[in-house]
């Protein structure tokens, strides 16, 4: 593989970077011409088949509208809410176990979407936990901001497990020199065996998220714009950062990758909320957002909340009734995913629509809208109906708004998916040369030598980041990473903690995908300021795949140096966040 192809194969993700991060430009512009520049090189550069270009951007439409579907359900469920008035004691019931942003997007973003990971994954977290800020009072750029930020610690086990199941499995089931490697072992023994250096990386370098999304919120949207006004919520953080990663990893281990976010999150919540309620560990000083009149344009979205922190209007349900509608969706979430029967009958021949052998190719695109998570939020949502009484109209309203916010963020959407179709699909006809995302994996991986294991987890972001998915990013690098680890001749212990590094590389690679990105700033109404959020969480998916890589390294050494240097890195992550200041908004002292 030469320079110039692993240039050219840089070349879309890098038209992305420019236009949108440091341009600012709406990612319908940027996806556009990322479109077009990949399309050129897979045929004329690559020599890819027209017919898998055709095929790939049909592939890529039917899964943006699918996208699509989750974010009309989840913003319907949040516009029904509002209807009814159940938002009113949603929020109330949150104040009361504190009025502390701080924690509250704790609770909310770090624990209930960490639920909603595990449970359904593919983006939901986003879906259901960014409105239900929204709700809360919190801006719609701090909103989307924290919800991509978690999306990291519980992706890897996220959807009962399938970025394991399917994305890792596929690279050490079906391999003849995998199974002959680890003939010994049965492939799901060699799995399990990944899964626990997975969750003990994760548990490692995730304990911490809450304390850096703290420190986000207080330096993006407080009033002082300081990351220390955060970290002055360090203890009541870290206790929550562990009250969800110590069950996470124990369940790992004991029950394997179906559970360990799901369960982990239920276990958090509990420890959690309670703790709250009692003010454990809770800073004495609570942190809230300045007046909304002070808030700058750049984090309000086009819906509104109509929330209003000094609001005395009583709500019209108790706290239970109101969040009724979120039970719902996670005890339905569940079911579908965990009861074989059910699961079987939703993802059949008979519920998903499928085109085969598209163009004569050997790419296909299928939907299974009954299960996918709209569904389940379009279903809950005329539960509401029911559940708070609605007037004749009220539901017609939210379904009319709804459809609004949909079709404003289809363009981005029905842009961005195919461009990552096509590159994943851009071999050459002939197989002389590999797609464009195994070039640069490839060339990474010739330049790394033995210091891969520091380079692993990124080339797993760069997976999750183009195809907007970690299981994805496992079925393309999983095996990739495994022979890698081979050819520096590591034995088969560190090599499954390479392919960890993968898996772990593969989440943190969810708080910046585009796609993701888009979702998450639609159901808030945040559209054409993708650019803005990925500058924020670039932040914290960098502190990841550095911290990952260095405790990989660490793990397969066995040397000390490599803790430290770990230990070192979060010190200095820390202290540089707290040392960036931004400037004080107007009134602020």
């Amino acid at each position: 593989m030469n320079l110039g192809h692993t240039l050219l194969a840089l070349t879309p993700i890098a038209v992305v970077f420019l236009l949108m991060v440091v341009l600012a430009r709406s990612a319908k512009t940027s996806m556009s011409v990322a479109y077009v520049v990949t399309v050129l090189l897979a045929l004329f550069v690559w020599q890819a088949p027209g017919a898998v270009i055709a095929a790939a951007s049909v592939n890529g439409i039917v899964t943006a509208i699918t996208l699509l579907f989750i974010v009309f359900g989840a913003v319907l469920l949040l516009n029904t809410l509002k209807e009814s008035g159940a938002l009113l004691a949603i929020r109330q019931g949150f104040m009361d176990v504190s009025p502390d942003r701080r924690v509250q997007v704790i609770i909310v973003a770090w624990l209930f979407g960490s639920l909603i990971e595990g449970s359904s994954g593919f983006g939901t977290p986003s879906a259901v936990g960014a409105p239900l800020l929204l709700a809360l009072g919190f801006p719609a750029m701090a909103a989307v901001m924290s919800v991509l930020v978690i999306q990291s610690t519980p992706v890897s086990f996220g959807a009962v497990g399938t970025p394991m199941l399917v994305g890792v499995r596929s690279g050490v089931d079906n391999k003849a020199d995998v199974a002959q490697l680890i003939s010994p072992l049965q492939p799901m023994e060699y799995l399990q065996h990944i899964v626990n250096e997975v969750a003990l990386i994760h548990a490692l370098v995730g304990f911490v998220i809450p304390l850096i999304l703290c420190g986000m919120l207080t330096r993006f949207f407080g009033a002082r714009q300081s990351f220390t006004e955060g970290l002055k919520a360090w203890k009541f953080a870290l206790f929550a950062g562990l009250a969800f990663t110590v069950p996470y990893y124990l369940i790992a281990r004991t029950l394997g990758p179906e559970f360990p976010s799901m369960v982990g999150a239920l276990i958090g919540l509990f420890i959690v909320i309670s703790a709250a309620k009692k003010g454990f560990l809770v800073p004495k000083e609570n942190f809230d957002f300045p007046p909304r009149a002070k808030w700058e344009q750049k984090w309000l979205g086009t819906l509104s909340d109509d929330s209003d922190s000094n609001s005395v209007v009583a709500p019209k349900f108790s706290v239970l009734r109101a969040f009724a509608p979120y039970v719902l969706v996670v005890a339905l979430l569940i079911l579908t995913r965990t009861v074989a029967p059910l699961k079987a009958f939703l993802t059949g021949p008979l519920t998903t629509l499928k085109m085969s052998n598209l163009f004569g190719t050997n790419i296909a695109a299928s939907a299974q809208f009954l299960y996918s998570p709209g569904f389940i939020l379009i279903l809950v949502s005329l539960a509401c109906i029911f559940i708070f009484s609605m007037k004749q109209g009220q539901y017609g309203r939210a379904v009319k708004a709804s459809a609004t916010t949909m079709i404003d963020a289809a363009p981005a959407l029905l842009l961005a998916v195919p461009m990552v179709q096509v590159f994943i699909n851009s071999a050459a006809a002939d197989g002389s040369m590999p797609s464009m995302p195994l070039v640069l994996a490839q060339s990474a991986a010739a330049v790394a030598g033995n210091a891969w294991p520091n380079v692993s987890p990124w080339v797993g972001s760069l997976g999750a980041f183009i195809a907007g998915s970690n299981t994805v990013s496992n079925m393309m690098f999983a095996y990739f990473q495994f022979s890698t680890a081979q050819q520096i001749a590591l034995n088969l212990d560190q090599s499954a903690i390479v392919v960890a590094l993968q898996a772990v590389g593969g989440a943190a690679g969810n708080m910046i995908c585009v796609h993701n990105v888009v979702a998450a700033g639609a159901v808030v109404g945040l559209m054409n300021r993708e650019g803005e959020v990925i500058r924020k969480t670039l932040l914290p998916m960098a502190y990841y795949c550095v911290q990952a890589g260095l405790i990989g390294q660490a793990l397969i050494t066995g040397n000390m140096l490599w803790w430290a240097a770990a230990a070192v890195w979060l010190v200095v992550v820390l202290l540089g966040l707290s040392a960036a200041k931004g400037k004080p908004l107007a009134g602020a002292h």
